[in-house]
């Protein structure tokens, strides 16, 4: 009978014959198929943003939550981390790659634990600039980006003295039209406060 050789890998030379050659010719079609075929499962994560909608008062400290959560055993801290804002004026990027970009700007920056998956992003001394919609964005290690729902923030601006929220130049518009109108109004009746004064006098001769 013919005598076949096979070769595994990690192992010598082997010998075999007869009616056993059909079920070791299996066997190394099994043990070489399989390792073909595998393919590396994609990352998963699900990137959660909370609340939908905040507020929040010129002056005070917010917190855009943003937690992430992956079924795999997968390094949190080997994650790249963005924030940006999008308004009517279109997008601005805040933090990138965990670091925030905006020149000059410490009031801005990520807290949490990445770790733990908390990527939360904290503004501080907030101004109506600040209104938009914010975006945590994260990038997987094999190049792919999930992005959170967004969180979009309304500011409202100071209270007044009475607990109305004043404009500081309204006021000033109507303190002036104020002033504006008493002079008008001194300046028409003048002349005819000297003709009445004139009378009185001529009147008081007589």
């Amino acid at each position: 009978s013919a005598i076949l050789f096979f070769l595994f890998p990690g192992t010598d030379v082997g010998v075999t014959g007869g009616s056993a050659n059909k079920e070791n010719a299996e066997a190394v079609t099994h043990g070489t198929a399989q390792p073909l075929l595998w393919t590396p499962e994609p990352w998963n994560l699900l990137v959660t943003q909370t609340p939908a909608k905040e507020k929040a008062k010129e002056g005070e400290t917010v917190v855009l939550n943003c937690h992430l959560n992956s079924p795999q055993r997968l390094s949190l801290t080997d994650l790249m981390v963005k924030w940006y804002k999008e308004d009517e004026k279109g997008q601005m990027d805040l933090l990138e790659k965990n670091v925030t970009i905006l020149p000059n700007n410490s009031r801005v920056f990520m807290s949490g634990d990445l770790s733990q998956g908390d990527v939360s992003l904290v503004i501080l001394n907030v101004t109506t600039n600040d209104h938009g919609v914010y975006f945590c964005e994260i990038t997987l290690p094999d190049g792919k980006v999930v992005t959170g729902d967004g969180t979009k923030l309304r500011i409202r601006r100071a209270l007044g003295l009475f607990g109305i929220e004043e404009s500081i130049g309204t006021i000033i518009g109507v303190v002036a039209a104020g002033i504006g109108g008493i002079v008008v109004l001194l300046i028409v009746l003048t002349p005819q406060l000297r003709k009445c004064i004139l009378c009185m006098r001529q009147e008081s001769h007589q």
